[in-house]
């Protein structure tokens, strides 16, 4: 399965959030996260409009009138305080984390008392925390890795509470330090801080949308209908497609299996036909030691192989991208010492042999019978190679 979302257009909270709506997300999901963290009453109002054209969901967020300003240092209070799903809370510190620091670094402040303005009202934290809930709802009943266009910026100015910035904001801009922007169809803004801060937390990659079968799609409306093109933002879902026999590589971070049974997971891995898998050692949260264990399959066996994941690990999800793989030309000779025969396999780019590597289970099977130092066995395993290619 996979999730694409289209920032082609732009984003903001309220247009993920109809996107979300119009994607299968029940309102009473984002409703009950939002209830759960706003110091207020706050009420999502979905609403079909159109946006030059097309049909889309507009996701108005009603509250009372108010001008509280509430710094980073308060809003994380609140959510750390708030009943929501653990999944949910650290999501949404993380997208409220990455304002506070990138309003900081533009304003020369401490992220704990960054004052956020617009981001800080009550809508915009019904934007995180629904959108949060929103995704986490997708993760659960589509699951999949989430990857996110390009995003339109926009271009142009923009009137703020710093007065007349350009666009992208400065916020925006060290938002998306890093990910693919552009400027798109638009010349006001495209790309809200939220909306950025938001994109950045939940893409697990960034490009165009990958090869899979839609099932569902979401059309989150802007707040502005433009002439020059359709003010909205998409979400597209469904199982991932096979391309050209591209390779897939799926990946859990996990932190909670024995280390003891990691050999047995990767001997399963392969049974069920993995082409390659390996762990890295890694560094979570809290300073929770970790592995991410990677898996190289193809679209014919990644069913068996998640499969076996859920069967030999703890992991509860997975990510999943497609790779693109280049590979050189290659042919197995064989070579003999002392009489062993050992298999070599050569590599050839433009007709050249540009690696030649002995088979280490043959050296290491010729080394015993020979009750020799197996580092002799692959040196002469290689000078033969070396000899026959001559």
């Amino acid at each position: 399965m996979t999730v694409w979302v289209d920032a082609s257009a732009g984003a903001s909270g309220d247009m993920l959030l109809g996107a979300l709506l119009g994607a299968g997300v029940p309102l009473d999901v984002l409703g009950r996260a939002v209830d759960a963290v706003a110091p207020e009453p706050v009420a999502l109002a979905p609403e079909a409009v159109t946006r030059n054209g097309f049909a889309a969901t507009r996701c108005h967020v009603e509250i009372a009138d108010s001008e509280h300003h509430r710094s980073w240092r308060d809003i994380r209070a609140l959510l750390q305080q708030a009943e929501l799903d653990e999944e949910v809370r650290d999501r949404a510190t993380r997208a409220f984390e990455r304002l506070a620091v990138a309003e900081a670094r533009v304003h020369g402040a401490d992220p704990l008392d960054v004052a956020f303005h617009e981001v800080g009202a009550l809508d915009a934290i019904a934007d995180v925390v629904g959108v949060c809930a929103g995704f986490a709802w997708l993760a659960t009943h589509v699951g999949g890795p989430v990857t996110v266009s390009p995003v339109a910026v926009g271009s142009g100015s923009v009137r703020g509470a710093h007065g007349t910035m350009p666009v992208p904001p400065p916020a925006v801009a060290e938002l998306l330090r890093g990910v693919p922007s552009l400027a798109g169809p638009g010349s006001a803004e495209s790309c809200t801080p939220t909306g950025a801060a938001l994109l950045t937390t939940l893409a697990d990659a960034w490009g165009p949308q990958p090869a899979m079968v839609v099932d569902a799609i979401g059309i989150g409306a802007g707040g502005r209908d433009p002439d020059t093109h359709a003010n909205v933002l998409r979400i597209l879902t469904g199982p991932s497609a096979a391309v050209d026999g591209s390779p897939l590589l799926i990946e859990s971070n996990i932190d909670d299996l024995d280390p003891r049974v990691w050999p047995s997971v990767i001997t399963a891995l392969f049974a069920a036909g993995a082409s390659d898998a390996w762990l890295t050692p890694i560094l979570m949260k809290k300073g929770r030691p970790a592995h991410t264990l990677s898996v190289l399959t193809s679209s014919t066996t990644a069913e068996a192989v998640r499969e076996a994941l859920w069967r030999h690990t703890s992991t509860i999800g997975v990510r999943e991208s497609r790779l693109d793989k280049h590979t050189l030309d290659r042919e197995m000779v064989a070579v003999e010492v002392a009489g062993q025969r050992i298999a070599v396999k050569l590599a050839r780019h433009g007709g050249e042999v540009v690696n030649a590597q002995p088979e280490w289970e043959d050296v290491a099977r010729a080394a015993t019978t020979l009750g020799r130092p197996a580092n002799d066995v692959l040196a002469e395993a290689i000078a033969a190679t070396r000899a026959l290619l001559a």
